[in-house]
């Protein structure tokens, strides 16, 4: 399996640093509500993603007498930190923020300069977006993005690709708004817009929240691989029957244990070699799989 690749993140990173400083610039200079909830959101996306940097750090350090299966999982941790950071700081203070300005009108001044600067963000999110998507496709090619982000265990890439589609999204919302506040006069579909914006920044960040608590709690390994390693191993001439199998994706590694029925052999050392070939052969077959528990056993009746 490749190794937890960051560049999906410094691609979001980069485009939230750019995105934050023009749409602080522009509410500050219109005094949109709307623009001011997308920039607390740009702001907010940038901290996640050095937070996910340094999860993907602590998750590369080796096993010890502690954690001997390693810190693979220490990822999953901060992914659900960041996806909170998007519910509270992203979508609850938008939603704050647009209820204020709902009861405490304010008007919108130099509106195009808002739209403007929308535009440019909607650009550079996009490319974000797109860089999430090539490290989604070059291992998942044929993935619906709604199956891949139910059946994926690569958590940052999960949060990047989740936030990226929240941010597209609330840029429409945010564009809409204050172009109808432009057009109308009435500083309240600004408001709404921020309303807006917050609202689906926390349905993203429950999504999200959903998917990696599921890997915090444990998951076995992607359909498709787990499929793999079974015919992997039924497909051995050693075992006899596979009795039970459970993998546990650890990180970017995976957990095998294996309970199997193994041909008759002449001595228990020949049996202990041939168990020692299937799991070597495993391994390599499966570069993902990092440890492997192996029980000759026999059916139960």
């Amino acid at each position: 399996m490749k190794e937890e690749s960051p560049k999906a993140i410094f691609y979001a990173l980069a485009a939230n640093m750019g995105i934050a400083v023009c749409k602080f610039a522009a509410a500050a200079f219109t005094g949109s509500g709307a623009m001011f909830a997308e920039a607390i959101h740009s702001s907010a996306d940038c901290g996640n993603q050095v937070l996910l940097l340094f999860g993907l750090r602590q998750a590369r350090r080796p096993a010890s007498p502690l954690h001997p299966l390693g810190a693979g999982r220490a990822i999953y941790f901060y992914s659900l930190i960041v996806a909170l950071l998007l519910f509270f700081v992203g979508g609850a203070f938008s939603v704050y923020e647009g209820v204020h300005r709902v009861l405490v009108r304010e008007p919108l001044s130099y509106a195009y300069v808002a739209l403007t600067v929308l535009g440019v963000s909607v650009v550079l999110e996009a490319l974000s977006l797109a860089g999430a998507m090539r490290e989604i496709r070059k291992t998942n090619p044929d993935k619906s993005l709604w199956r891949w982000f139910r059946e994926t265990r690569e958590s940052e890439l999960l949060v990047v690709a989740g936030e990226d589609i929240a941010a597209l999204a609330g840029l429409a919302i945010a564009f809409v708004a204050v172009l109808l506040t432009m057009l109308t006069g009435n500083p309240l579909f600004d408001a709404l817009g921020s309303v807006g914006v917050g609202l689906l920044l926390m349905v993203i960040a429950y999504l999200v929240a959903r998917e990696v608590k599921s890997m915090i709690i444990g998951e076995s390994a992607s359909p498709e691989v787990r499929r793999a390693i079974d015919a992997h191993l039924r497909a051995r001439s050693e075992i006899r029957s596979v009795i039970n199998l459970i993998t546990l994706q650890w990180g970017r590694h995976v957990v095998v244990a294996v309970q199997a029925e193994m041909i008759e052999y002449d001595s228990g050392r020949a049996m202990v070699d041939a168990i020692n070939i299937i799991e070597a052969e495993l391994q390599e077959k499966f570069p993902q799989v990092r440890w492997v528990f192996f029980e000759p056993d026999v059916p139960r009746v």
